[in-house]
């Protein structure tokens, strides 16, 4: 099978992102933590915020209307992150075939107006702005997420995070130079999104984030309802939980930071059979790469 559009080597042939060595991608230094998904929330929150992103996930998924709707669409989101990082060139074809051809029926209008936007705004899940604002919220959020949980990244291992993922933009059709190729441009990107009126939580995104942050299809405890709201909710910037209308405080802060720091201990003493995805491991091991334990 063909390897999707990339970036293209010296000699005119295309190159994925996982050709190198593993160890050689700060990518697989990142994602290969499970930790992440704790993340995965404040992403999807973030995501929402986008008034044509939570129109399209309202009209287009089983995320409200089926019974764990929404652990469906975790699981297949997150196996095409897995396969996209650590899967052979074969499997990431599959994966980018598979997402633009969902894409491709994900379009609508906008039901009420939020923000710039008025109500009958036309979206599609192809249009590059939005896979910009959804690639920058992932990238965001898992920075944040391995710092907290994991421990400290450099500058360089940021912006070549940032550089390497950046490399998606072909496969995806989006335009080269729209996706922040370095911290810097993530951050400035970030900032001035929030500052354009497009990011506003609408209705829409505030039924669709009460299933993320106390869910009512799935029985869960509510220590562990509790648990998943304080990185979910307190990971947010400040101005967008307030938005979502989601109570925060001292003491909600205080159980947050403290729950990190039992994590990040707990980990140096967790083996990479536990601690690190399946494929991340797996990826080590391939034909030429570099054969050192995780």
């Amino acid at each position: 099978m063909r390897w999707p559009p990339g970036r293209r080597g010296d000699r005119g042939e295309t190159t994925p992102p996982n050709a190198l060595p593993p160890r050689q991608l700060v990518a697989w230094k990142i994602q290969r933590e499970v930790v992440l998904l704790i993340g995965w929330g404040r992403a999807i929150l973030l995501q929402l915020a986008h008034p044509l992103v939570a129109q399209g996930v309202a009209d287009h998924s089983a995320f409200l209307t089926e019974e764990r709707g929404r652990w469906r669409r975790l699981y297949r989101t997150l196996d095409s992150m897995l396969r996209l990082s650590f899967g052979t060139p074969e499997d990431a074809a599959r994966v980018v075939g598979r997402i633009n051809e969902i894409h491709g029926r994900v379009h609508g209008r906008l039901s009420e107006s939020a923000g710039i936007f008025p109500a009958g705004t036309i979206y599609s899940a192809r249009d590059p702005r939005l896979l910009c604002w959804v690639h920058a919220t992932l990238l965001d959020s898992f920075v944040l997420t391995y710092e907290l949980y994991v421990g400290p990244l450099t500058a360089t291992e940021k912006n070549d995070y940032c550089a390497e993922a950046s490399r998606i933009a072909p496969w995806f059709e989006i335009p080269e130079g729209l996706l922040p190729e370095s911290m810097a441009d993530l951050e400035r990107y970030m900032t001035r999104m929030r500052l354009s009126g497009e990011i506003v939580v609408s209705r829409t995104a505030r039924a669709l984030a009460r299933e993320i942050v106390a869910p009512t299809s799935v029985r869960v405890t509510r220590p562990l309802v509790w648990f998943n709201q304080l990185p979910t909710v307190g990971l947010l910037p400040p101005a967008i939980r307030q938005e979502y209308g989601f109570p925060w405080g001292a003491r909600r802060e205080r159980a947050l930071r403290l729950s990190a720091r039992c994590i990040r201990r707990l980990l140096t003493l967790t083996p990479s059979l536990v601690r690190h995805w399946p494929s991340a491991r797996a990826a080590l091991y391939r034909p030429g790469t570099n054969h050192r334990a995780a």
